[in-house]
């Protein structure tokens, strides 16, 4: 009944049925005590747990990677018709990518819970923030998120120019694979995923 559970369901099912493997690998986390404190602070928030659980929406986050464009949006349409699953926001960070070159598709989602929620509500109800990308958004998230956290770099300025100019290579190609694999499958008579590129074009060539 977990929110990843869930996810893994229409995975194999999709699987199973097209013989798609729409992640790659995912992963999960609960953020710590100590975190959800320091972030309560931050906002100027009571530190308490319904402050924690429900004023905040990423105590529990999951990351899902896929190898192709077309897989994230996919896999964006599948959460969507998960049962008991409430759509708080989205955010599409691929079409209109940030001023330093991240991209990633991110949802807060509400899942419904059988036991009761911090509030005492029965059913229940927590957040969850989850993050969508690509292999190569991910390798270039990951390397961007150590830059934010070091200290004393000298060249910052150099580091954070040859990010972006990176980010707009990955995404372009990301772009290439993904018309390969369609080519593939167009010669094998299939038709595959969500067509998800358009306005894409833009922020890959580092205008969006």
């Amino acid at each position: 009944d977990t929110l990843t559970g869930k996810i893994l369901i229409y995975y194999n099912r999709i699987r199973n049925e097209e013989g798609i493997d729409l992640i790659e690998h995912f992963s999960a986390r609960i953020k710590s005590d100590e975190s959800m404190r320091e972030k309560c602070v931050r906002k100027g928030l009571p530190v308490n747990a319904h402050s924690a659980l429900k004023e905040l929406t990423d105590s529990v986050g999951i990351r899902l990677i896929s190898g192709f464009i077309d897989d994230v949006y996919r896999n964006v349409e599948e959460i969507r018709k998960i049962p008991d699953i409430r759509i708080v926001k989205e955010k599409d960070y691929i079409r209109r990518a940030k001023e330093n070159g991240y991209r990633s598709y991110h949802m807060i989602v509400a899942l419904k819970t059988p036991f009761p929620d911090v509030d005492g509500n029965n059913p229940g109800e927590y957040f969850a923030e989850i993050q969508l990308r690509t292999i190569a958004m991910d390798s270039w998230a990951a390397l961007e998120h150590k830059l934010k956290y070091k200290k004393n770099i000298s060249n910052t300025k150099l580091i954070v120019a040859e990010l972006k100019r990176c980010a707009d290579e990955m995404a372009s190609t990301d772009m290439s694979m993904q018309t390969i694999r369609d080519m593939i499958f167009e010669n094998e008579g299939r038709e595959i995923g969500i067509r998800s590129t358009e306005g894409y074009n833009e922020t890959a060539s580092g205008r969006g």
